[in-house]
């Protein structure tokens, strides 16, 4: 029977380390999509810039060598495997959309392997070790949603998970699932005091998204640690009331197969009715950069 708007589907969160090496990286996230397959995921999200070390550590240009064109080789090669598994792949990928301009990019591919469309990040961060401004312009397709086999979903990437005004620009478009592909960790010198903090701020600032939006949030994040960077790992699922459904650990290859129900969507909605009760004529300021 063909998938409807309401059925069920299942979530694959894929959480590893990566090598230095990307056809290592690409080899073993294949090699990662066949398990969640296998565990019956229907739409598998792969961490942010899953190809590669996070090169965003240092500014050097010889490491734009690591972007190719979207659609491109890894797009390609997923879609033949999404096409075999009858899966839909989320990869995040560093796109070379012309000499000079790059992007960090997030590829939908859909079950049938055909490209559906790309997200390109929003907000782009500038930090210590975090040096995205160097690498990539901000994104200018909006925050679209994606009508796949199995759902409607949309993407947000990484720096993007802060603000609100992505997650709700996102929602309305009327996805049941808000997937968020990151690169995220401590620094080792801040991890004993501050370490514990900056996680749960950012567990709970993405709980707070599928509340106010009655929507499932899923957040994958890579592990292991690249020089002074330990990424935490602990990719996870919310639901629309922000309950964690699964959650991986902070230092461990992992993952997580997940059910999504867009019934619970409507059901969360008809009690909270948050949508309903927006006052779209008062929200003309936001468009400020601060107050009058």
């Amino acid at each position: 029977m063909p998938h409807t708007m309401n059925d069920k589907f299942r979530l694959g969160l894929v959480q590893t380390a990566c090598a230095a090496d990307p056809n290592q990286n690409l080899a073993k996230a294949v090699w990662k999509i066949r398990e969640a397959a296998s565990r019956g995921a229907q739409i598998v999200c792969l961490e942010e810039l899953f190809r590669s070390e996070y090169f965003c550590r240092e500014e050097n240009a010889e490491l734009f060598a690591l972007a190719e064109p979207v659609p491109g080789p890894t797009t390609e090669t997923l879609g033949v495997l999404a096409r075999e598994l009858s899966v839909v792949i989320v990869a995040s990928l560093f796109e070379r959309r012309a000499a000079g301009l790059y992007h960090n990019t997030a590829a939908v591919i859909d079950a049938d392997g055909a490209l559906l469309g790309t997200y390109r990040k929003t907000h782009i961060p500038d930090d210590p070790c975090y040096y995205e401004k160097f690498y990539f312009t901000p994104g200018d397709l909006g925050f679209p949603s994606f009508e796949t086999r199995y759902g409607r979903i949309a993407v947000l990437v990484c720096w993007d998970q802060w603000y609100p005004e992505a997650a709700r620009l996102a929602a309305l478009g009327g996805p049941t699932v808000l997937f968020y592909p990151t690169a995220i960790g401590w620094h080792q010198h801040e991890k004993e005091q501050h370490g514990a903090a900056q996680r749960d701020a950012w567990i709970t600032v993405q709980r707070a998204h599928a509340i106010t939006n009655g929507v499932y949030v899923a957040a994958v994040n890579r592990v292991g640690v690249e020089r002074t960077l330990e990424f935490w790992g602990s990719s996870f699922v919310a639901g629309p009331f922000g309950e964690i459904l699964a959650q991986a650990s902070t230092d461990k290859e992992e993952t997580l197969v997940v059910d999504c129900d867009p019934r619970q969507v409507e059901e969360v909605r008809r009690n909270w009715p948050f949508l309903r009760d927006r006052r779209i004529d008062a929200y003309g300021p936001i468009l400020q950069r601060w107050g009058a």
